[in-house]
């Protein structure tokens, strides 16, 4: 077998349903199998997925075991030659895990390979590529240096911006988002860490792989990252269990060879959390943070799609007091979509494609090519599952 893909769910199920719609079209051409490990979700997600994907494996834990642990569980059973860790708040395109797996086929150096990362309004998630946070490069981005030089090979290293984001890169850190590892690199330097719980552990493996003579690549191929929509980033638990697991690195990797420099470190990070933590709380207090989170109502939706789907969309919208705006369209008759010279974004604030009528592939080229140009974001809707769905929520008009 060539790929097997595993996803770790928590109390995400619709942005799961939509993530496995997208692999099952990625995975057409490929040998592969997929694996889904739910941490004691509350939302009934395996109960609710099982019958609509009978090809994927589900695994099911009493509690909430955390990342590592649970990927862990997958991979011991996983057949492929490969192994895809793949987050469920993400959407592939049609060709990116053919094109990843043919990377790795003909470069037997490389020992996992990330991709570029979007956000939902098109934009490019520096987390794409990372270097690995030394104490230089982590005193770099605490201080500030980071993001005043970010082209600098030196101090702008923990992004990695000096590197052209179209070409492929080697980098040191790839994203547990997506990071397709080589299985045999799994038989030779362990499989991931589970002193990590959550967060840390990406780093951690990227290192090791490292460290064993292996590279790690950055690929120019897109997917669509929500970024933790099963995380509450302004919760005093996401800050703790973050810096945690930053503390938890540099022990088991700089302690010991930066012995004068582990008190100044641990007290920089854990500054840093409460920091941060007093900055994302004073943002949620003023209504900055995750703005838009609970004002989808409010915003303005543009729909491109078939003409049989304008009638459950017109529906779906009235039952959730959604403003939207409808063309027909689809891949052949207008391929630019929202791009389209006829047609006008201003005044909207969502594109929502229609994933029967154009392939994730072209959304998300779509979405890329118009970021700064359109400021829109990217919703989806699918007959298959009746649902509309936004980085923030998720519309339907059936009770699931």
């Amino acid at each position: 077998m060539k790929l097997s893909v595993i996803i770790v769910s928590y109390n995400v199920k619709y942005y799961l349903e939509q993530c496995l719609c997208s692999v099952e079209r990625a995975c057409k051409e490929l040998d592969s199998e997929v694996w889904v490990v739910d941490n004691a979700s509350s939302d009934d997600s395996v109960e609710y997925l099982r019958s609509r994907f009978p090809w994927v494996h589900f695994l099911e834990n009493k509690e909430n075991v955390g990342f590592s642990r649970a990927n862990n569980m997958a991979i011991r059973q996983a057949e492929g030659e490969y192994v895809l860790l793949l987050n469920p708040d993400t959407i592939v395109g049609e060709h990116t895990l053919t094109d990843c797996v043919r990377f790795l086929d003909t470069h037997p150096e490389a020992g996992a390979a990330g991709v570029a990362m979007l956000k939902d309004d098109g934009g490019f998630a520096w987390e794409s590529r990372r270097g690995l946070p030394t104490p230089f490069t982590s005193f770099c981005k605490m201080s500030g240096l980071c993001a005043m030089f970010p082209h600098s090979r030196h101090l702008g290293r923990y992004y990695m911006r000096f590197l052209d984001e179209k070409e492929v890169n080697q980098i040191e850190v790839i994203s547990g988002a997506f990071c397709m590892v080589r299985h045999a690199a799994f038989d030779k330097i362990g499989l991931l860490d589970e002193d990590f719980f959550m967060y840390g552990e990406d780093i951690d493996l990227s290192c090791r792989l490292l460290q064993n003579g292996y590279k790690n690549y950055y690929l120019p191929r897109r997917i669509l990252h929500y970024k933790g929509e099963s995380t509450h980033k302004s919760s005093f638990r996401y800050v703790h269990v973050f810096y945690k697991a930053m503390l938890i690195f540099f022990d088991k990797h700089y302690r010991r060879s930066n012995r004068w420099l582990t008190p100044v470190i641990r007290t920089a990070i854990v500054g840093r959390g409460m920091l941060d933590f007093c900055v994302r709380q004073k943002e949620r207090l003023y209504g900055k943070w995750g703005a838009g989170k609970d004002n989808d109502s409010h915003s303005a939706f543009l729909f491109l799609g078939r003409q049989e789907a304008i009638e459950e969309v017109c529906r779906l919208g009235l039952e959730n007091g959604l403003k939207i705006s409808f063309v027909v369209a689809d891949q052949d008759i207008r391929p630019e979509g929202h791009l389209d010279a006829s047609l006008s974004t201003e005044g909207y604030d969502y594109v929502v494609y229609d994933t029967d009528a154009y392939s994730f592939e072209r959304m998300l080229e779509l979405l890329e090519k118009g970021a700064g140009q359109r400021h829109v974001r990217l919703a989806t809707y699918s007959r298959k599952t009746g649902m509309l769905i936004t980085m923030n929520k998720v519309y339907t008009g059936r009770h699931s």
